[in-house]
């Protein structure tokens, strides 16, 4: 456990929180606090993991205007604490926890969420193993405010065209890339493989397997911290965006996943080239409530602009063996690394909630022994792409409500329809160019 005393030169720590959307949300506190945050914590308001992505109170949730806003303690996840290289040396973060005035778990704090479920796995009698994928663009504004990807550092030339796994880019981007890796790992986030994705400037960084679902979700949250700092020191946006660009890939969130029994076995693998029953058991479970859980998959208006034919991303409950075009893929290799892809999720997802969505939705295969049919089905159940389709579903949601508690499920509805409102809401210029003298 890394100590106060490991960090003599700090003047500022940040302490951080993930709200209910993954954004990072909390204080900067002068070095003198360390010990006190390190101890006994501070506090923090409860409605800060019930706020809009703007970061507005959302009255319909009851959380905030209608409770007087009180604040809770956060305590500190002591594992956690690391340097921030982008603002150097004087600069430590740290994450926190929120608890309620008894000293329980504060019932909105995703972390809570995520070790709820996995101990709700582990009382069946297994340990999930977790690793992140996390695909992102690196971004810049030409002269007239356009968005269009960066070029590398170094060059004035745009990237235009895809070329994906092209190790010319990596290295081309190698200055900016290597300093994500670098950072993150002084960070103690497991970053690993680099990968040139589908379009111009899209990567992907992945994060080691990990046999804590909680920690692999910090892991995830600290990461997109860290590429957004490093792409900013280099004079270029990293954007998690599910779609910042109309004809080009899409970018997601992909999470693999193998369950462990009491003696360390992968119980997904019994020998087979097909895997275990077990296997189909969590698959089925996660086909079952991935339609239920489409606006964590997918939580604001860009999200669904992912979701359409082509480019690796499919519109339905599907599953299969080797084939990217599945939701939910059995990748090849060793039959002792059996695990399953998800790849639901856009890259601007939470985390948290997507990993915890996952593990309810493992729970539920296993303890019902559901099936999933056969592999790569001609008529998988479709999901509901369209926004309030989406919204719509997560309302009717029978499954995962009881997993996640109604009360939560009701509070992320009333963020989530209020984002779907508020966006809606808004007059665009493209409106305004399409109709304004036409109609």
């Amino acid at each position: 456990m890394t100590s106060h005393s490991s960090f003599p030169d700090v003047r500022w720590i940040d302490v951080l929180i993930p709200d209910m959307w993954g954004i990072p949300r909390g204080k900067r506190l002068d070095a003198s606090a360390m010990e006190k945050v390190l101890s006994t914590g501070i506090v923090l308001p409860g409605s800060t993991y019930a706020m809009d992505m703007q970061g507005n109170n959302v009255e319909s949730t009851g959380v905030g205007f209608a409770d007087g806003d009180p604040d809770y303690p956060c305590q500190a996840v002591a594992e956690t604490l690391a340097p921030v290289p982008w603002l150097g040396l004087d600069h430590a973060q740290v994450m926190l926890s929120m608890s309620d005035a008894a000293d329980r778990p504060w019932w909105l704090d995703p972390r809570h969420i995520v070790q709820r479920m996995a101990t709700s796995l582990g009382a069946l009698g297994y340990r999930a193993r977790v690793a992140f994928e996390l695909e992102f663009y690196l971004v810049e504004r030409d002269r007239d405010g356009t968005l269009q990807p960066a070029p590398p550092p170094g060059s004035s030339q745009r990237p235009s065209e895809t070329q994906v796994y092209l190790m010319d880019d990596v290295e081309a981007y190698g200055p900016v890339l290597g300093d994500m890796v670098t950072t993150c790992r002084r960070q103690n986030i497991p970053a690993d493989v680099i990968t040139m994705e589908y379009a111009p400037a899209q990567f992907e960084i992945n994060l080691h397997y990990g046999d804590d679902p909680l920690t692999a979700c910090d892991h995830a949250f600290l990461m997109k911290r860290a590429v957004k700092a490093v792409a900013r020191s280099h004079g270029m946006t990293a954007t998690f965006m599910a779609r910042p660009f109309g004809g080009l890939s899409a970018s997601g969130t992909h999470v693999h996943i193998s369950l462990l029994d009491d003696e360390g076995r992968n119980v997904f693998d019994d020998g087979s080239d097909e895997g275990s029953d077990i296997m189909r058991h969590a698959v089925a479970g996660l086909a079952a409530t991935m339609a239920e859980a489409m606006p964590i998959w997918a939580p604001g208006a860009n999200s669904y602009r992912r979701l359409a034919p082509g480019g690796w991303v499919s519109l339905a409950a599907s599953w299969g063996y080797n084939n990217r075009d599945m939701s939910l893929r059995i990748p090849g290799g060793a039959a002792s690394g059996r695990r399953i892809e998800h790849r639901a999720a856009g890259a601007d997802a939470n985390p948290y909630l997507v990993l915890a969505a996952i593990l309810a939705g493992l729970n539920h295969g296993l303890s019902n022994r559901l099936d999933p049919g056969p592999p790569a089905s001609a008529d998988p159940a479709a999901l509901p792409v369209l926004w309030v389709d989406a919204l719509r579903s997560f309302d009717q949601a029978e499954v995962l409500p009881g997993y996640f508690t109604p009360e939560w499920w009701k509070v992320y509805s009333a963020l989530a329809w209020s984002e779907f409102h508020t966006f809606n809401g808004h007059v665009t210029t493209l409106e305004h160019d399409r109709f304004l003298t036409l109609v």
